[in-house]
């Protein structure tokens, strides 16, 4: 099997020396690893040290004398993936404005090739808008997004901007390498983010969904061959471009949206947090502040429910968000929406559930299988839980 190639981009930020190990693990999986520095970069860590460890000539400057081949399209194709680690916020600037100005920024805009991005700053800079602009432009385009990490920082404060280590950066390489293409062909239909039920024009119920687990779980099956179908409810996240995605705000628009898709559909994921309850009356104006209200409350459609009750050949995946009997009340779930696999997560575990990066689980299957799957980023654990699915099928 032909060796895979991993371009790993550095520029002018002081975490540049932990791409030394980044590069050194790449190496000893039994990938090749090809370096580009940025010129700013040369003066933190020197190509040097990872022509050393990677073996291989690293590269700097966009034009060289005496050359006779265009080296940035010659290094544009060669890689299976490009990781840019750290990311300063110039060179985030470049790519989201579509600026080629030096060799790396060049690769990455002639490569067909998936980018993954690893911001690192100090915080002030990292939390300046242009900055998280520029960050959802560059998600808009389909380059994946490495969130920094709170911590000490270089500069000699604390707060948002750490790289995260080379060991996180290259689980998530990990994830867009994989070759699994097992879902070619298949229909999936997905739902993420929360639902909001107004009260008056101005205020609304919902919950702290934010859509993450959803949207991962969606391109998890489309890296693996899928067609999918994501509906959503409200979320800052930058939508896909390469899959139907229907925006929807009630949990009456996401019935309709659902039940629309869901005869064509050959698996169907509910990560989407539906709220359970509306209010029964909606107000016209806005309310008045007084010192007590009273809201009279009415169920939302079930709509994992009525799945489960008309579904035909599908294969149904429900969530179970939960804060007590994690797998009493899973089963229990599970065996009144007529399942085939739920997926419970415990709300009271730290840096899982809601608006986090990772996530810990069951996942349950109806034929008695049960999988507990560690913390880990919600990305990599799409892909363990495309794995279960996918055994399901199998054997089904």
């Amino acid at each position: 099997m032909e060796q895979k190639s991993i371009l790993v981009g550095i520029t002018g930020g002081i975490a540049a020396y932990k791409s030394a190990e980044l590069v050194r693990l790449i190496v000893r999986y039994g990938l090749e690893a090809q370096v580009v520095m940025t010129p700013a970069s040369t003066s933190l860590i020197t190509p040097l040290t990872f022509q050393s460890l990677s073996g291989k000539p690293v590269y700097v400057e966009l034009f060289e004398q005496n050359e006779s081949r265009i080296r940035h399209i010659e290094l544009a194709n060669q890689p299976s993936l490009i990781v840019v680690a750290p990311l300063t916020a110039n060179t985030l600037g470049k790519l989201a404005a579509g600026i080629a100005d030096n060799l790396l920024t060049t690769i990455i805009l002639a490569s067909s090739a998936p980018v993954i991005l690893v911001p690192s700053m100090n915080e002030n800079m990292y939390q300046q808008e242009i900055v998280q602009e520029n960050i959802k432009k560059v998600k808009g385009y389909g380059y994946y997004v490495l969130e920094p990490e709170e911590g000490n920082l270089a500069c000699g404060t604390a707060g948002r901007g750490r790289m995260p280590s080379p060991e996180d950066i290259f689980l998530r390489m990990k994830v867009l390498l994989q070759d699994k293409k097992d879902y070619a062909g298949g229909k999936v239909l997905v739902t993420a983010g929360p639902t909001r039920e107004p009260m008056d024009p101005v205020r609304f119920f919902s919950n702290h969904s934010t859509g993450k687990m959803g949207f991962a779980l969606a391109r998890a099956f489309k890296e693996r061959g899928a067609q999918v179908s994501l509906v959503t409810g409200p979320t800052d996240l930058p939508l896909p471009t390469d899959m139907e995605v229907v925006e929807v705000v009630t949990a009456d628009e996401m019935w309709n949206e659902v039940t629309k898709r869901f005869g064509d559909a050959d698996i169907v994921v509910k990560a989407a947090a539906v709220s359970d309850y509306r209010p029964k009356h909606e107000e016209k104006q806005k309310m008045k502040k007084k010192e007590s209200i009273t809201v009279e409350m009415e169920q939302t459609p079930d709509i994992l429910e009525y799945l489960g009750a008309n579904k035909s050949n599908q294969l149904l995946v429900g969530f179970a968000a939960e804060t007590e009997d994690l797998l009493e009340n899973a089963r229990k779930k599970m065996s009144a929406k007529n399942l085939d696999i739920i997926v419970a997560n415990d709300l009271t575990e730290a840096e899982a559930g809601f608006a986090t990066e990772t996530n810990k689980v069951v996942a349950i299957t109806r034929r008695g299988g049960n999988y507990e799957i560690p913390l880990m980023s919600k990305e990599e654990l799409s892909h363990r839980l495309l794995d279960i699915i996918r055994e399901a099928l199998d054997s089904s």
